[in-house]
């Protein structure tokens, strides 16, 4: 058995996008498709690998591009925010980007359709949480040290999607009041939510780049790293089952 990697393109609001296809070369039925959002900077190389690594768990993964094809920034970018603060300023356009993606998942002929989920890192774990909250057709998402304010749009009544935020508590980008704030949404809006809380790690905890960082509050934590994948591995087996 091998993981296979394959580009695709496809079709959204605003043009072409160009994601990362990962599943088994032997994969003979239809297995669970789980999209995979990535951070700040767009779809990279990391988003690849953790979609090679959801392949390796038994699914088939799409790192999906949101920003659009060829649009992409690095830690050393001038601006490298540029296509996040676009999204950020329309979370309506966001919300149908991220459906664009989904869709393209769906379409695989790999992926079951009926059994979709997502996972998101920092911007794209909030990009998760708004998946939940328009009520795109996943079954499951998770969140790593995402972002937690609401979009300006009205939540599904009830959000059927289950939800697993993993959160470095010491994160500056999400305090303990919009912990809360996010939690009391969710219980208002009737979702089934759980949220695993890393001592001593805060955003970015995923994000090997940031090894040696001195950000303040933003830096990786191998073993909230190793501890919330697991976590991961665990909340999708119990959703698709």
């Amino acid at each position: 058995m091998a993981i296979v990697r394959e580009t695709l393109v496809y079709q959204g609001p605003g043009g072409l996008f160009e994601g990362v296809l990962a599943y088994e070369d032997e994969v003979t039925t239809l297995r669970p498709g789980i999209l995979v959002v990535p951070n700040i900077l767009g779809q990279k190389e990391a988003d690849a690998v953790h979609a090679e690594n959801l392949a390796k768990l038994g699914y088939v993964a799409l790192a999906a591009d949101i920003f659009g094809q060829g649009k992409r920034t690095t830690h050393d970018s001038p601006n490298r925010s540029e296509y996040m603060d676009l999204l950020n300023a329309d979370r309506r356009l966001l919300r149908d980007r991220l459906a664009a993606s989904l869709d393209a998942l769906r379409g695989f002929d790999r992926a079951d359709p009926a059994k979709l989920g997502a996972i998101g890192f920092c911007f794209g774990g909030k990009c998760v949480l708004d998946m939940a909250r328009a009520g795109l057709p996943i079954l499951g998402g998770v969140s790593f040290h995402g972002v937690y304010d609401r979009p300006d749009y009205a939540n599904a009544d009830p959000i059927a999607a289950k939800l697993l935020v993993c959160h470095g508590w010491d994160d500056p980008l999400g305090p303990p009041a919009a912990v809360v704030g996010l939690g009391t949404e969710l219980t208002e809006s009737g979702a089934d939510w759980q949220l695993h809380a890393y001592g001593h790690a805060g955003h970015a905890f995923t994000d090997v780049d940031r090894k040696g960082s001195t950000v303040p509050g933003v830096a990786y934590a191998p073993k909230a790293d190793r501890r919330s994948w697991r976590a991961m591995a665990n909340f999708f087996e119990e959703v698709f089952a």
